[in-house]
């Protein structure tokens, strides 16, 4: 009898690359290991000694590759940049011609596109996957937003499908029930082709903007909800599970009306919020996404406001330092709390969709500055399960797509339209009381400016161009001629005083 091969191998056993490696073989996939830690890798495996498809550890990286069958499939999952590279080399002279690297780490999708290129030249083949839902999504369903040359995405399509969060293909929505040894089978699996080299990542890397916006935007309506109303964390809970079962339904709404309602562990009797620093951390990839929108000249202030929402958060001794310096305004909200809080979701559905909306202007950019073809509506439809910001918004997105593929703006969409047309009083009456009331509120009022500035037919950027041509002699374009024609008027020197007109 001969020797089993591994289908697929892993290198990187941080928690991640512990779940991923149990939900890859939970699905009957022979699996072999390695990390750099030699010790780790054998408590893993001794941990988990019957499992459906096997766990086989190595002790070194040729014993690891000669374990796997051909053409080799091999996951990294350690920590993106040089950690990342660092094992690339250490694999590549022990592979062969079309042999597979997968890097499921958060990386910049200008060093997949390196990295693919680099490879391709040695005759071996790169995927760069966004692997999206944290610990419990690699161990029970995650996301997946592979990028790279097709023909490997055959390859890997088979495992990838299998592991990847299931959505119901009527409804959209998760199709929740695993477990260790008994995964999901059916439905919609929650991974398609993204596109060539540094898609996947580009694409994850876009997602993690997104929830940076959601993140903050929650954050935002309980602030108000606190700020204006006075509401106590368990109330505001239950507003939220509310709130869960309606347009808002998603799991970021879900996980915060249990977060609101949890008492301390520690008094036993403060809400756990309250006793929670205010300083959030970042990882960095809603600052790529915001710098690179910056880079293509693509709106995105939504997401943008919610990187410096953490900036200034973690700014914690100086923000206590000006308060007891800074005044704000002393007038308080008077009127109805049904009133308002109906409000509050409102104004955080309507900003979610222009933060959406902003997302997916970015990803129309790059796909013309990187020569992808990216499917927007699949796009949509593989972030429904697994990932951070699943929603029932997303079926949403998936039907507008469906409607328009080539559909400029989400705002544009009849149904988003007519749903900001309904909802936007509320959102105006929020964004106007946060101002009159000293509630910081930087990503519900930063979208409704997008909004407003998307739908104005004339902007006032004329009075910025004419600026720009009397200090730089920058050129301007004149109402009355064809666009792509500048022109420039010989201003007068500043310097000398001129008489009045």
């Amino acid at each position: 009898m001969g020797k089993a091969y591994s289908d697929i191998g892993l290198v990187g056993l941080a928690v991640m690359g512990q779940n991923l490696a149990l939900n890859i073989t939970d699905h009957g996939f022979r699996i072999s290991v390695y990390n750099r830690t030699t010790e780790k890798t054998n408590q893993f495996v001794a941990a988990n000694p019957r499992t459906p498809g096997g766990i086989v550890g190595a002790q070194s990286l040729p014993e690891f590759v000669a374990a796997l069958a051909r053409p080799r499939k091999i996951v990294i999952l350690v920590q993106a940049g040089k950690a990342t590279d660092a094992v690339i080399d250490g694999l590549a002279p022990l592979l062969e011609q079309g042999d597979i690297i997968i890097d499921g780490g958060n990386a910049l999708w200008t060093d997949t596109i390196r990295r693919e290129k680099n490879l391709r030249e040695k005759g071996l083949r790169f995927i760069g996957s966004g692997v999206s839902g944290g610990e419990e999504g690699a161990r029970f369903g995650p996301s997946l937003m592979p990028g790279g040359e097709f023909a490997a995405w055959q390859e890997l399509k088979p495992i990838w499908e299998a592991i990847a969060a299931k959505v119901d293909a009527q409804t959209g929505r998760p199709i929740a029930g695993a477990a260790p040894g008994r995964p999901v089978h059916g439905g919609v699996p929650c991974t398609a082709y993204i596109g060539e080299n540094g898609a996947g990542h580009y694409v994850k890397m876009v997602h993690n903007g997104i929830e940076y916006g959601d993140m903050q935007m929650i954050c935002e309506a309980y602030a108000l909800m606190q700020g204006l109303l006075g509401l106590k964390p368990a109330e505001m809970g239950g507003i939220f599970a509310e709130w869960s079962g309606g347009a808002l339904d998603s799991f970021l709404i879900e996980i915060t009306a249990d977060i609101l309602r949890q008492k301390d562990p520690v008094t036993k009797k403060k809400a756990f919020v309250d006793v929670v620093l205010d300083t959030a951390g970042q990882k960095g990839t809603g600052k790529w996404t915001s710098v690179n929108a910056l880079d293509m000249g693509v709106p995105a202030p939504t997401i943008a406001e919610a990187v410096f929402a953490r900036c200034i958060s973690a700014i914690k001794e100086e923000r206590v330092t000006a308060a007891r310096i800074l005044k704000g305004p002393s007038r308080k909200y008077r009127g109805s709390r049904k009133a308002l809080v109906q409000a509050i979701h409102d104004a955080l559905y309507c900003a979610k969709i222009c933060s959406y909306a902003q997302g997916f202007q970015l990803m129309r950019a790059a796909q013309k500055e990187y020569n992808w073809r990216l499917n927007f509506g699949e796009i949509a439809q593989i972030w429904r399960g697994g990932c951070i910001i699943r929603a029932a918004f997303l079926q949403k997105i998936t039907q507008a797509y469906a409607r328009k593929p080539d559909l400029a703006n989400l705002l544009l969409d009849p149904y988003f339209n007519k749903t900001v047309r309904g909802a936007q009083a509320n959102w105006r009456k929020v964004v106007a009381l946060a101002a009159e009331c000293g509630v910081p509120a930087p990503t519900f009022s930063s979208a409704l400016a997008y909004y407003d500035s998307y739908r104005a037919a004339r902007l006032p950027a004329n009075l910025l161009q004419a600026q720009r041509d009397y200090f730089g002699a920058h050129t301007y374009e004149r109402t009355d001629q064809p666009r792509g024609k500048f022109f420039h008027l010989d201003w007068p020197d500043p310097a000398r005083p001129q008489e009045s007109l």
